[in-house]
């Protein structure tokens, strides 16, 4: 009967109980969580915190290799003036180049850049002091193994020189010569000769351009012959003659070739005219050797006769 009174009151404790535990386990569950997100090795908060990299927004534009050294190792402002115009010479002469490749035009059309690329290098490899006697030779030149300005300046340099520009410009860069000037005055009056032909019968041009086609390829041979021939003249001649005989079928017999035909047959002969003429020599010799003989043997042998009987 007691504890059939007393049950309710039971009951309220229990679930009191049970509510308390319950309140303690969620408290030591969300502290736990807490402690292992601050224990946990977060990637952001360690590289923020690095001393060695600390990112940015403009990180990958703020590192540089190259950033700073002392004002000795440095180049002087008046070698970072060469350096400056140096590129700007050298990009000059490149694009150049690359417009004269085709037709060949290297010399006649970049004759003056390559003229202010070399006078530029020369004031950069000089021995002589610049403003605040400084000399840029060493520090532009040979100041690392890579040595780019040389470099750059070579390769230039080897296609001036493979190009044979130095027969067609005059001394200093002027100019052309007086060679290559009249050689493509004469070019341009056989090319204007072809274009006046050229829709129409080839017969006639082959005739008609004759002369003024001779007239180019013998001025080209006698600059061939004297080193007075650079690329320039050298492509173009060969596109000419591609025009006369594959365009235009066109043939040029050449006068030289008659008197190296006689040589030629004359020497082929000649053994035989030697072998001939010393088979008749020796021929002619036997007959003046043996006909004493036969006549002296003739005479002895009648006068043998004449004493028998």
């Amino acid at each position: 009967m007691s504890l059939y009174k007393n049950s309710p009151f039971l009951v309220l404790l229990v679930l009191s109980t049970y509510a308390l535990a319950s309140s303690v386990g969620v408290n030591l569950t969300a502290s736990d969580s807490a402690d292992r997100l601050s224990l946990s090795p977060a990637a952001p908060a360690v590289v923020v915190d690095s001393p060695v990299f600390k990112p940015g927004v403009d990180s990958l534009f703020s590192l540089n290799l190259l950033s700073s050294f002392p004002e000795d190792l440095e180049i002087s402002d008046y070698c970072s003036d060469l350096l400056h115009i140096f590129g700007q010479r050298y990009v000059a002469y490149v694009n150049c180049l690359v417009t004269a490749a085709r037709p060949v035009k290297v010399c006649q059309n970049c004759f003056s850049t390559y003229g202010s690329l070399m006078n530029i290098y020369n004031n950069i490899s000089s021995d002589e002091m610049g403003p605040g006697n400084v000399s840029c030779r060493d520090s532009l030149l040979r100041s690392d193994h890579l040595m780019l300005v040389y470099l750059l300046y070579s390769n230039m340099e080897d296609i001036w020189t493979k190009s044979s520009c130095v027969n067609c410009i005059t001394k200093g860069f002027q100019s052309l010569t007086n060679d290559t000037l009249y050689f493509i005055s004469t070019l341009n009056q056989t090319l204007t000769c072809f274009e006046k032909y050229q829709q129409g019968n080839h017969t006639e041009l082959c005739k008609d351009c004759k002369n003024a086609y001779r007239d180019l390829n013998e001025l080209y041979s006698r600059m061939e012959t004297n080193l007075t021939m650079c690329i320039d003249i050298e492509d173009s001649m060969n596109m000419t003659r591609r025009l006369w005989s594959k365009n235009f079928n066109c043939s040029f017999p050449r006068e030289e070739t008659v008197p190296v035909i006689a040589v030629s047959s004359f020497m082929l002969f000649l053994p035989i005219i030697f072998y001939l003429s010393s088979f008749l020599h020796s021929e002619q010799k036997k007959r003046k050797l043996i006909h004493p003989k036969r006549a002296k043997s003739y005479t002895t042998l009648m006068n043998i006769q004449d004493k028998l009987s």
